[in-house]
C-alpha cells in the first residue's frame, strides 16, 4: 500500500509528483530544490546556501513521515557543476552524522529545474 506524504514545511511539488511516497517501510523522497517554502523562490545562487536549503526541505518531508536524516539509506545528488563537490560535501557531512552515512551517488547535470545549482533525493527506512 502506498501513502502520499506532504508537508507545507517544504516546497510544493512543481510537477505531477508527490513530495514523498511511503511504501511499507521505505520512504521515497522526490528530488528537492533549494526553494524556500515560505516564499516559493530559490535561495541565493551559492552552493552552500542552496545545499542547506535542499537538506532543510528533505528533512521537513522526512519529519512529516516520522523519519529523520538518520533514517536515510541512500541519496542521489545532482550538481550543475562538479566544481561545487567539495563545498557540497562539507555541508552534507554536517547533516549526515550517523555512524553509517547513506549510500550516495553524485552526478553533474547540464541543467536543473529553475536553474538551481543542486537537487537531492533520498530513500529512508521507517522503523
Amino acid at each position: 500500500m502506498l501513502k502520499k506524504i506532504e508537508t507545507t514545511a517544504a516546497p510544493k511539488a512543481i510537477g505531477p509528483y508527490s513530495q514523498a511516497v511511503l511504501s511499507d517501510q521505505l520512504l521515497f523522497v522526490s528530488g528537492q530544490l533549494p526553494i524556500d517554502p515560505a516564499t516559493g523562490k530559490l535561495v541565493p545562487m551559492e552552493i552552500r546556501q542552496q545545499t542547506n536549503r535542499v537538506l532543510d526541505n528533505l528533512e521537513a518531508i522526512l519529519n512529516a513521515a516520522g523519519c529523520t536524516l538518520a533514517d536515510v539509506v541512500r541519496c542521489d545528488v545532482f550538481l550543475k557543476d562538479l566544481n561545487d563537490f567539495s563545498a557540497l560535501n562539507e555541508e552534507y557531512a554536517k547533516r549526515f552524522t550517523q555512524p553509517v552515512p547513506p549510500a550516495r551517488q553524485t552526478i553533474q547535470v547540464a541543467k536543473l529545474p529553475l536553474d538551481a545549482l543542486v537537487e537531492i533525493s533520498c530513500i529512508a527506512e521507517k522503523f
